[in-house]
């Protein structure tokens, strides 16, 4: 485990072909085609404003999100990698990762992906029935996922997908075949979510009008717990609360958030957090496209707001972070961030409760009680 946990570079490609009924992410519908040169452009002039502030950087990862960057063309993904590159030090064979969505059109582009650099693909499959995709509202079955899967394994060296569990009517039964099924497919990585119902989102609407039922918290938490004991027991346990790898396998540029790393934060709604003038600072951008579009344009960048956190809110950060991984925190760290060590006596009433543990003296982790309850337990600690 490297103490210094690194710089990554975080790129928001925010439009969708649809917009799916769970998502708050940042994402945008357009019916008219996306001028990508143009987007292209003000990424590039977008990171070449931010290096200004961060300064010269060694990147260890880069992860193209959204929305769904796949729908980039490879030509557009090729220049955002190339600006990466031009302002920041860019070393051979690091992770470079770009979330997909399995449709057929998008498949086809996978190879022009790997050539202009794309060595890890993460693809949004949410579901293996078809039935569920329907309702989660993907675009693509079970057999375009299977397909798109099969391809990115033969293309990119690295390869995980998402699946999203604690659907409605779903047993642990049922959870725990498709799981098994995924294993068998995934290879070496697999992010797995629980259902949440987020505000301002289809669902939301549905489930406040009484029209969608999801399961309670002890069924929740029993899907939680076959999710664990299946994928542990297939060899890829949970390195962090929703994802599972192998070992060696973990997602790089993940890692970076969770070790409470450095990156930043490039497209509309990105955000970004970074040591400037000795204090982390955090930085967000304009959320629709067409409006931090014209920003760059005019100023050379989107950003909108930011702060400079506190030493208190950089331990709770790193805290709430950390306490995700299985790896635990390093109190040391804590004590540097914060100032003061963490109080001795909360961290005997959590092991008492059989919550969190001590590794060695010097490392705090939360057990598999306390990873169901993260947030109260993290409540407890933060002082």
């Amino acid at each position: 485990m490297s103490d210094d946990p690194g710089f990554g570079i975080y790129v928001h490609w925010p439009f969708c072909a649809a917009k799916c009924p769970y998502c708050d992410f940042n994402s945008h519908v357009r019916h008219q085609p996306v001028d990508q040169p143009r987007f292209a452009a003000a990424l590039a002039r977008e990171m070449a404003s931010m290096r200004e502030r961060t300064g010269p950087r060694t990147v260890r990862s880069i992860f193209l999100g959204g929305g769904t960057p796949s729908l980039m063309d490879p030509a557009t993904v090729g220049a955002v990698l190339d600006a990466a590159a031009a302002n920041w030090t860019v070393p051979d064979g690091i992770e470079v990762t770009m979330e997909a969505n399995p449709s057929s059109v998008e498949a086809e582009r996978f190879r022009g992906y790997r050539a202009a650099g794309v060595n890890r693909l993460s693809l949004g499959v949410q579901a293996l029935n078809d039935r569920d995709l329907k309702f989660l509202g993907r675009l693509h079955d079970v057999e375009g996922a299977l397909g798109a899967i099969r391809l990115a394994r033969d293309i990119f060296p690295r390869m995980s997908f998402d699946l999203i569990y604690a659907r409605p009517g779903q047993t642990a039964e049922a959870w725990t075949a498709e799981l098994e099924q995924a294993i068998a497919l995934a290879a070496d990585h697999l992010s797995l979510y629980q259902l949440t119902i987020e505000e301002g989102t289809p669902f939301h609407a549905l489930h406040a009008a009484g029209k969608l039922a999801v399961p309670d918290q002890d069924h929740a938490a029993a899907l939680y717990e076959t999710t664990q004991a299946v994928t542990a027991g297939h060899g890829l346990p949970a390195y962090e609360i929703s994802n599972h790898a192998r070992p060696g396998a973990e997602s790089r540029h993940n890692l970076i958030y969770w070790r409470y790393g450095e990156y930043a934060g490039i497209g509309p709604g990105a955000h970004g957090r970074f040591i400037e003038d000795g204090r982390r600072v955090v930085t967000f951008t304009e959320k629709t496209p067409e409006t931090w579009l014209n920003l760059v344009e005019a100023k050379g960048h989107g950003v909108t707001g930011g702060e400079v956190l506190t030493r208190s809110e950089e331990a709770d950060e790193f805290l709430l972070m950390g306490l995700r991984l299985a790896e635990g925190i390093d109190l040391v760290r804590y004590e540097g961030l914060a100032g003061k060590p963490l109080p001795a006596q909360r961290i005997s009433m959590l092991r008492d409760e059989h919550l969190v543990e001590l590794v060695g003296n010097h490392r705090l982790k939360a057990t598999a009680a306390g990873a169901a309850v993260l947030d109260a337990v993290v409540a407890d600690l933060a002082v």
